[in-house]
């Protein structure tokens, strides 16, 4: 009898128990939200689909990563249009200065194994950067030149932060372009007969256009640090960039120029001027020229600030790996307080627009953040050809918006992007 009444009261207890779990495992669930609202979701699909039929772009992708996880990943439109080749979100883009950031974390793998210290001068690995000119007076008439000594050497943190004084071949100021130009320094991108030490060992030799240090120039900065990354690792830039950054976190289909095998998925290079859009020639002039179809080609030059070519996916796991501080799915590439250094200003109020800029990536400030809804101490940039990226960490977030074209009348719809992801967030 007792026996009987015993097991009775196992019984009902587990019931008991499961009952609770039950409720508590429903109430979980009803707590919890997905990342993005789905009617709000509807509004980023109607924008980006009104960009395509309006011809403001061939076609574009999208991904927003939230806690680490893919919570909006579409595309639309074409990656051929003539050709009605679909847009995938698999397809991979050429993403210009969106390498720069690559390099900056490879600069800072070095640093943080003791190579060199940020304010060493670049000259103590690349010796023709010592002694350094300013230029002091320029004649359009014949790029002739006349220079002033430099205060001072250019160190690694200043190519880091744009204030070495280095210009931009191309596309930089009339001064830059002329003196490059004259000189055959080209600025990376679909060049045939140059390598990456040709153009810096050549670039060392020219003025450099303010004091290091006093302004902020946008330039061939990091094309320099490509090539100390060469100089200091012993192994070409791109062979760097696979052993110590791109097989580590799985990042399959980021190239300089892509093996035979994925061709295929390189998407076309459009232009849109004069409200048409059409495919970019094949041979393109961009204050230059370049080949538009360079990352199919088996070329010599790995331009640090600009040659890289990936898919929306593998640029988001390498910057999912800065906002978890330097680590992803258990490989570590830098260490956290490294990644601090890097999301932070660091060209103190020298002028860089409404936003800062820190080691390789430009920083939202109170200014920023009041113009669109990234929150200050987002990091963020971007490439020539209509790629965007920015890191959120606040709010927990990646976004990416790719598509490939220049020049455009309508390079805001990366901004635009920025602004739907934000107005979908459901917490």
């Amino acid at each position: 009898m007792t026996h009987t009444v015993n097991m009775k009261k196992i019984i009902f207890l587990l019931l008991l128990c499961a009952a609770s779990s039950s409720l508590n495992a429903q109430s979980s669930n009803n707590n919890t939200k997905p990342a993005l609202a789905s009617d709000r979701v509807k509004v980023i699909d109607n924008n980006m689909q009104a960009w395509v039929d309006k011809n403001w772009i061939s076609g574009g992708v999208g991904l927003i990563l939230r806690d680490g996880k893919p919570v909006y990943h579409k595309a639309f439109g074409y990656a051929n249009k003539e050709n009605k080749v679909t847009m995938r979100t698999d397809h991979i883009f050429r993403i210009a200065s969106q390498t720069k950031a690559i390099t900056s974390v490879a600069v800072m793998i070095l640093f943080e194994e003791g190579h060199f210290l940020l304010d060493e001068p670049v000259s103590k690995f690349i010796p023709g950067f010592s002694k350094p000119k300013v230029l002091d007076k320029f004649n359009e008439k014949d790029s002739s030149y006349t220079t002033l000594p430099a205060k001072r050497e250019i160190t690694i943190r200043d190519l880091l932060t744009h204030t070495s004084g280095i210009g931009y071949a191309q596309i930089g100021s009339k001064e830059a372009n002329a003196i490059y130009a004259k000189n055959g320094i080209v600025g990376g991108i679909g060049v045939k007969g140059i390598t990456l030490a040709d153009n810096i060992n050549r670039l060392a030799t020219l003025p450099i256009f303010h004091q290091p240090g006093e302004k902020y120039t946008y330039g061939l900065n990091t094309d320099v640090l490509g090539y100390l990354v060469e100089v200091v690792s012993g192994m070409t830039l791109d062979q760097f960039f696979q052993k110590r950054i791109f097989e580590p976190l799985g990042m399959k289909d980021t190239y300089f120029y892509l093996p035979k095998e994925k061709q295929n998925r390189l998407v076309s290079l459009y232009t849109h001027t004069n409200g048409q859009l059409k495919e970019a020639e094949a041979i393109t002039q961009i204050n230059g020229t370049f080949y538009r179809d360079f990352p199919n080609m088996n070329l010599q030059m790995f331009s640090g600030g600009g040659g890289l070519s990936s898919t929306i996916m593998d640029y988001g796991i390498f910057l999912q790996m800065m906002l978890n501080g330097g680590e992803h799915n258990g490989k570590r590439i830098l260490s956290r307080n490294t990644v601090r250094m890097m999301t932070q200003n660091q060209i103190g109020d020298l002028n860089n627009g409404v936003n800062k800029f820190g080691l390789g990536f430009g920083i939202t400030t109170e200014r920023g953040s009041a113009r669109i809804p990234t929150n200050i101490g987002t990091f963020d940039w971007g490439g020539m050809f209509a790629t965007t990226y920015w890191v959120d960490p606040k709010e927990r977030l990646v976004g990416l918006f790719f598509q490939n074209a220049y020049p455009t009348e309508h390079g805001d719809v990366g901004e635009r992007f920025k602004v739907l992801a934000y107005q979908a967030i459901n917490d």
